[in-house]
């Protein structure tokens, strides 16, 4: 019986009363609780004449391993860590006079500053570091409220003094997030703030005053830390721009000693293609096993450096990143790495290369020496569907006529997949062979709707789309994920008149 995951942000208190179910099925003769026993605990007394005996203690151990821990200290442990590390960032308000007098609390007027000009992965719209940028003008004692709001400034002589009567404060948390100095540093992005500032000079400063060059948070109880190298990367779900000095931020860090097997780093870098990141973080020694707080703290639940690495390659690979499959091999990491995230299950970079039709990456993992058999047929098609290769289809097609009819009970939504891969002639193809335009709990045009790919969008539309068909996890057509996309890039100060155009296209058609 395979270990479970974790949920995110675990409770202590849910997983006691999950050893008491177990308890009480075990004594009630459960077979699925016994089975689960006899393969987490053998020595447990489940003899059908001992049930009444399967004490708590035991019912605590095999939960414990079921979620991959030695024992229930250690996953008490682990909790302890999560409720330790967790942070949860939410923006903070705006400030008003406070009182009759016209003034402000200082304190409320620090936290939105600091709020406003760093990054906390939650919703970091563009324009909020340029509020910031106000609220300092308007507010200039705000550069010396406090060691954070030095740290995110640049203040390079306010934190030379104050670090030299109090070290402490270099490792001091406090702000809306509970942070220490240098995650607002890393995460700040206010950007040239004027003379005499420099975030890499208060870097040093904080470095030789003892701050932590491993210092972190996790984020709403992940078990994967947003670290100072992970807010001096940026990157993410919604693209957060790079600290500007990041290259000399990030080779302080690793050079004091930050791990360079950065699990949050590295996923939220790999959305673009630039590799500067990668490359760094290889001279430092990523992929190898280096002492880490964040391992020692975390245990099983946070990936090894291998995994780290094959996971980049599996996602360059499907993703059509070719020059980061290039580096990613260069340096070693095993063509046939399985990473660890379940989405792509046991599949090889190989097969995903193949399977989202970029066949040069395939070549580049063959030659370095990935698996290349094994392949079945049903697949070969539908590879061949998803690199737009009409020729290599129709010969498929014509040694096993049965191949699209079992391509489509394979994947009956792979129509969507191209979409997401911008080929037009994937998807012209595959709606030729056969696949259902509206297939899929998301289907082909909410993907084009997301992506704004209107020439895509007309293809499907005039072979029978759905513009009104609700997808199965948000409820909404696909005009209401174009106006999403334009919302989200709107706040992201990235909205353009291409979004607006997708909008109206998809309101207006008519075939």
């Amino acid at each position: 019986m395979p270990t479970r995951s974790l949920p995110e942000n675990p409770s202590l208190e849910n997983l006691k009363n999950q050893a008491r179910s177990l308890q009480q099925q075990v004594r009630a003769g459960d077979p699925e609780a016994i089975s689960q026993v006899r393969e987490f605990d053998p020595r447990s007394a489940v003899d059908p004449g001992k049930l009444s005996g399967f004490s708590l203690t035991e019912a605590q151990l095999v939960t414990a391993r079921g979620y991959g821990f030695a024992g229930w200290q250690r996953l008490r442990t682990h909790v302890d860590v999560i409720r330790e590390f967790s942070r949860w960032p939410e923006p903070v308000s705006d400030v008003t006079a406070d009182g009759t007098d016209g003034t402000i609390d200082p304190q409320l007027l620090a936290d939105r500053f600091l709020d406003l000009a760093c990054l906390s992965f939650t919703r970091d719209g563009r324009s909020r570091q340029s509020r910031a940028r106000e609220l300092l003008s308007a507010h200039p004692e705000l550069a010396t409220a406090s060691i954070h709001t030095m740290a995110v400034v640049g203040e390079v002589s306010a934190v030379r003094r104050l670090l030299a009567s109090d070290p402490s404060q270099a490792r001091r948390k406090g702000g809306p997030f509970d942070w220490e100095p240098l995650l607002y540093l890393a995460n700040g992005r206010l950007g040239d703030t004027g003379p005499g500032r420099s975030a890499v000079e208060v870097t040093r400063l904080l470095l030789d005053a003892g701050a932590d060059h491993n210092a972190g948070y996790l984020w709403r109880g992940m078990t994967s830390p947003f670290t100072a190298l992970t807010g001096v990367f940026g990157g993410g779900e919604q693209n957060q721009p790079y600290h500007p000095d990041a290259a000399a931020l990030a080779r302080l860090l690793l050079s004091a000693g930050a791990d360079p097997n950065d699990n949050q780093a590295l996923y939220n870098r790999m959305f673009t293609p630039a590799n500067d990141h990668l490359e760094l973080l290889f001279e430092f020694g990523l992929g190898s096993e280096i002492d880490s707080p964040w391992r020692q703290r975390l245990g099983h639940t946070y990936p090894s450096p291998t995994q780290m690495v094959q996971e980049q390659l599996r996602w360059a690979a499907d993703h059509g990143m070719l020059e980061r499959v290039r580096l990613l091999l260069a340096h070693d990491v095993d063509p046939d790495g399985l990473g660890y995230h379940p989405v792509y299950g046991a599949q090889t970079p190989y097969q995903l290369a193949l399977a989202a039709g970029n066949r040069d990456i395939a070549r580049v993992l063959a030659e370095a020496g990935a698996t290349t058999t094994g392949i079945h047929p049903v697949q070969e098609f539908l590879n061949a569907c998803m690199a737009g290769d009409r020729p290599e289809a129709e010969r498929l097609r014509a040694a096993d006529p049965s191949l699209p009819d079992r391509a489509i009970a394979a994947e009956p939504a792979a129509v969507a997949k191209a979409v997401q891969t911008g080929h037009i002639e994937a998807v012209r193809l595959m709606l030729d062979v056969g696949f259902d335009v509206n297939a899929g709990g998301t289907t082909a045009l909410h993907e084009a709707a997301w992506r704004v790919d209107i020439p895509i969008a007309q293809l499907l539309l005039d072979c029978g789309a759905d513009q009104l068909r609700r997808d199965h996890r948000f409820d909404s057509t696909p005009p209401e994920w174009a106006r999403h996309a334009a919302s989200e890039a709107a706040y992201l100060d990235d909205q353009t008149e291409r979004h607006q155009q997708m909008v109206e296209f998809l309101t207006t058609y008519d075939a």
